[in-house]
């Protein structure tokens, strides 16, 4: 049994060309082994937007984006100017993938687009963090009302199945704790540290590799691996809270001979996130910590994310990606696409 399910998508950044990439390469893979044909009917980036109930092809459009920038100008009907939730009122699609720029001050235009998109009745698929870290509960509660399907597992930790391990594999578990390296840029500019290059030489390296801001708070400052937590904390631990529930300490004042010293004693130093049972909640924390060598997260290095789940019934469970460039992230949507499609 086959079926086509007709996604928009908002943002076509690294990650949204990514998925784009995908649905080009794995389009004989989804035919095959899931029956699923998956059909881009409406596409928006800050330029405009293109709509054609028919189906875009991604190749001509990963072309124009290359060569001329903004999909606005797209000569198969694109329209310059029109704001991406302008485009989700008009498009026909059953599920929106929102992978535009985190904007943590409004949510906007990603929270716009998913509530639009929920209250017509379509699925919602995100790499874009900042609508579940602003509103976690309220889309919940809206995808479920609608009875569709919110997924975000590209949200923590791109292509490592965080959430999905949580929600979907950790059946009656309760935590004793949840730590994490959940942030890849500000673990190669501590690795890149220790290796003896100072904190401004290796957030050089870090921006060259084109991954790093060149407005680096967010990830230095500890806010992404925040981000990153306060999802896991309402999806996984059922706990509903914001991002200032969490005490947020960056790696700023780490510097070379700090980790030198930590190493030279048997630790490392690593921008840990933590999750810890408190009365009838959590408290979450992100903050620089002294870890042994024999702790699962001190062998997470350079670009490498990892998390440990402490569990009451299934043990101490480790697992980690070395996730460089955004394919990863893309294929994580895409997984939550086939998933979705799979009821």
């Amino acid at each position: 049994m086959s079926q086509t399910i007709r996604v928009a998508l908002v943002g076509l950044g690294h990650v949204g060309r990514g998925f784009l990439t995908l649905m080009l390469d794995k389009k004989d893979t989804l035919a095959s082994r899931f029956g699923l044909s998956i059909k881009l009917t409406a596409v928006a980036d800050s330029s405009g937007a293109v709509l054609d109930a028919r189906g875009i092809d991604p190749t001509l459009l990963l072309q124009h984006k290359l060569t001329h920038g903004g999909i606005g100008t797209f000569p198969y009907g694109g329209k310059p100017g029109l704001a991406a939730p302008d485009m989700v009122k008009r498009a026909k699609a059953d599920l929106l993938l929102e992978a535009s720029p985190v904007n943590m001050e409004s949510g906007q235009p990603g929270l716009h687009c998913l509530r639009l998109a929920l209250s017509q009745g379509w699925h919602a698929v995100l790499a874009n963090k900042a609508p579940l870290v602003l509103a976690y509960q309220e889309l919940s509660a809206a995808a479920a009302a609608q009875g569709k399907h919110l997924a975000f597992s590209a949200t923590v930790c791109g292509a490592l199945p965080v959430v999905n391990i949580g929600r979907r594999d950790h059946v009656a578990v309760r935590y004793a704790k949840i730590e994490g390296v959940l942030n890849s840029t500000s673990n190669y500019i501590l690795t890149t540290m220790e290796a003896g290059k100072t904190y401004a030489e290796a957030l050089r390296e870090a921006q060259a590799e084109g991954v790093a801001e060149a407005d680096p708070a967010l990830v230095v400052d500890g806010w992404d691996t925040a981000n990153k937590l306060t999802i896991i904390a309402n999806s996984v631990l059922d706990f509903p809270c914001t991002i200032t529930d969490v005490e947020v300490r960056g790696i700023r004042g780490i510097g070379p001979e700090d980790l030198r010293r930590a190493r030279s004693q048997g630790e490392v130093i690593k921008l840990l996130a933590v999750a810890l049972p408190l009365g009838a909640g959590y408290r979450l924390s992100v903050h620089p910590a002294r870890l042994p060598l024999p702790h699962p997260l001190a062998t997470v290095n350079g670009w490498e994310m990892g998390v440990v789940w402490h569990t009451d019934i299934m043990g101490v469970q480790f697992a980690k990606v070395d996730e460089r460039g955004p394919i990863p992230t893309a294929a994580a949507m895409l997984r939550d696409v086939i998933n979705i499609s799979r009821g």
